[in-house]
């Protein structure tokens, strides 16, 4: 899976910081610590060197023992004198086989080594009389040291690069910024809501993008404004002369009886298209309307209460409610459960149950109806406008104007839920509005 942008810059920060700091501490690593063991065997030479002149001198006395304890600089030091006579050491014992050959028999010499697991400087220097000095400086502290400073450097490493990873996150979510006001916005446009605009922006690089969105976006609004303000007003206009034909229609299906034959049946398509005609310029000016006009302030509505209502109106049907309060507006709400009850009378030969249950903070209406039922290519597409399923190209009387879901699914978004069809046990289908809970 491909990372997201803001990922992708949040990891360069951090990598690219952690090289670096990397680099910055490998090196101070390598100078710091050749710098420190290069004094620290500097010192131990010249010690070794002061310490020569002094056994050299009583190489031959009986206090040799005593002098060389005196010059041990602690307990895990070790100072050895090899003369052709035998071996004279003080400090920690350690056995002159355990020390490198080419060393002892090579003075003078110096090196550093690990004698039974300590870590020391082993300076040798040649002593008057065929003799050999060996001194073994431990190396505990400088090694201490050397654990403490990498420690810092690796610490200092990691923290390098999670401020990196931490200040590219912030970068990007700045600089992300004006994408995801523009994402958000277009977003709100996709979903209808034409009067979403970028804020101004100050930087100029930015200011022509909001300019020139905000311009394409008004543009867009006004054309879809002028759009529905031409179908409102051709339904408008509409309803005058399909007013007087349908009542011209009612008189003429009273006199049905004087018009036998071909004349009787084209009186009967007449009037069922005259009829289907008005509920479509119906729908037209309902969908121009909610188009063109804002939202009013939303109320508390008793889903409940609102379904009874509407139910008492029409035939019986059974009815499972739960007390529910949503938000929104109740003649949006009426519509919509108005029209899936005539979606169901009209396709499914009515509801068999309307339910309003709670789903944590979301209320549901259901309608249910034990028809043929919605075949799955088709859940979305009736929805659309002027899309009528099975039934499009058909004439009948009952095959409705293809604009009754239409209108359920924009209420609906404009009360902010959403709408879909589901399969219902054993037959038929289950339409739900889910809304959020007040």
């Amino acid at each position: 899976m491909r990372l997201t942008l803001r990922c992708r810059v949040t990891l360069s920060f951090g990598f690219g910081l952690l090289a670096v700091t990397s680099v910055l501490a490998f090196a101070t690593w390598n100078l710091a610590s050749g710098y420190m063991l290069r004094q620290r065997e500097a010192s131990a030479t010249r010690q070794a060197e002061v310490n020569v002149r002094l056994v050299e001198k009583s190489l031959s006395s009986p206090g040799l023992d005593e002098l060389l304890t005196g010059l041990t600089t602690g307990p895990d030091s070790s100072i050895l004198v090899l003369t052709p006579t035998g071996l004279v050491s003080a400090g920690r014992e350690v056995e002159p086989s355990e020390l490198p050959a080419e060393l002892v028999t090579h003075p003078p010499g110096q090196q550093r080594i690990t004698v039974e697991g300590l870590s020391v400087i082993a300076v040798t220097l040649p002593v008057a009389g065929n003799a050999v000095y060996v001194e073994l400086f431990p190396l505990q502290q400088l090694d201490r040291t050397f654990g403490f400073l990498g420690a810092v450097l690796i610490a200092g490493t990691i923290g390098s690069a999670l401020l990196g990873a931490a200040l590219g996150s912030w970068a990007s979510k700045r600089a992300l910024k004006p994408l995801a006001e523009l994402s958000s916005a277009a977003g709100r446009i996709a979903g209808g809501d034409l009067g979403a605009r970028l804020p101004d922006q100050d930087d100029p690089d930015l200011a022509a993008l909001a300019a020139k969105f905000n311009s394409t976006a008004h543009a867009l609004e006004q054309r879809a404004l002028r759009d529905a303000r031409f179908a409102s007003d051709v339904s408008h206009e509409l309803r005058s002369p399909l007013t007087t034909m349908v009542n011209a229609g009612a008189v003429l299906r009273r006199r049905r009886e004087h018009l036998p034959g071909t004349a009787g049946t084209a009186l009967e398509l007449l009037t069922s298209e005259v009829d289907r005609f008005a509920r479509m310029v119906v729908d037209l000016l309902e969908i121009s309307r909610a188009d063109q006009t804002d939202d009013p302030p939303p109320e508390e509505i008793a889903l409940d209460a609102l379904v009874r209502n509407v139910i008492a109106t029409r035939t019986e049907v059974p009815m499972e409610l739960e007390p529910a309060v949503v938000r929104g507006d109740r003649r949006r709400l009426d519509r919509v459960l108005t029209n899936l009850l005539d979606n169901a009378e009209r396709h499914a030969g009515g509801a068999v149950l309307v339910s309003v249950r709670r789903r944590g903070s979301t209320v549901r209406l259901e309608v249910e109806d034990a028809g043929p039922g919605v075949p799955p290519e088709l859940r979305e597409q009736i929805f659309e406008r002027f899309a009528r399923g099975a039934m499009a190209g058909s004439r009948g009387d009952d095959t409705g104007s293809g604009l009754g879901l239409a209108l359920v699914r924009e209420h609906v978004h404009r009360l902010g839920g959403r709408v879909w069809v589901e399969d219902r046990a054993p037959r038929g289908s289950r339409f739900v509005v889910e809304l959020t809970e007040f």
